[in-house]
């Protein structure tokens, strides 16, 4: 029998992850507490999409995230800007903010400063970025297809999230994984852990489109 080729999807998930790994046909989900365990479960995978900056601009705006905002459109805000490399040595927002603005003009956001430290364990993690590739799901949905449209918190958007993802994968499988899924995770991370494993298979394929040469979708 061919050897199944494994792909997954990373999302963050209340200061932990969730990690969806899948083949095509059936679908493993895992929470996974540091980077370092996100690493070991998903050791096998050919592409693992991470919905988290893996890179970082020296000055301005990454081109990926430009371009992002231009395929959402009215969804564009849910795009966090990056900060610049800079800040990472920062210890309080409002340094943070001191160091960004001497550089762009800008202060970073209260969001992207709650990403941080996330962002600074990827980084440390000094991934394979031949494997292991950014991916942002709300960009991913709106490629999967035109029906997403409310906002992930809503249950008319799981809905719409759970049928743009039954083209990837069985509804039943879908299901099924998230009923045995281990108490913590909220439904919206699950559903873009799933979706960043789907921009991560047409990674692997070689079918992806890369915005910027950063964000797989």
């Amino acid at each position: 029998m061919p050897k199944r080729v494994w792909n997954a999807g990373v999302d963050g998930a209340r200061g932990a992850w969730i990690v969806a790994i899948t083949d095509g046909a059936t679908l493993r989900l895992h929470a996974a507490q540091t980077v370092s365990d996100v690493l070991d479960v998903t050791a096998e995978c050919v592409a693992v999409g991470v919905d988290m900056p893996l890179e970082m601009p020296d000055t301005g705006y990454r081109p990926c995230e430009l371009e992002a905002k231009v395929l959402l459109g009215p969804a564009r805000s849910s795009i966090f800007h990056t900060p610049v490399r800079a800040v990472l040595d920062t210890e309080t927002y409002v340094e943070a903010c001191a160091v960004s603005r001497a550089i762009t003009g800008k202060a970073i956001s209260k969001q992207s400063w709650y990403l941080l430290p996330s962002i600074r364990a990827w980084i440390a993690a000094d991934v394979d970025r031949t494997r292991i590739v950014e991916v942002h799901p709300e960009t991913t949905f709106r490629v999967i297809g035109d029906g997403v449209t409310a906002s992930k918190k809503t249950a008319q958007g799981a809905g719409q999230r759970i049928k743009a993802l039954s083209a990837f994968l069985p509804p039943r499988t879908l299901v099924d994984a998230m009923a045995t899924i281990p108490p913590g995770p909220a439904m919206d991370d699950v559903l873009d852990a799933i979706a960043a494993a789907w921009s991560a298979t047409r990674f692997a394929d070689g079918e992806a489109r890369v915005l910027g040469g950063e964000i797989a979708v």
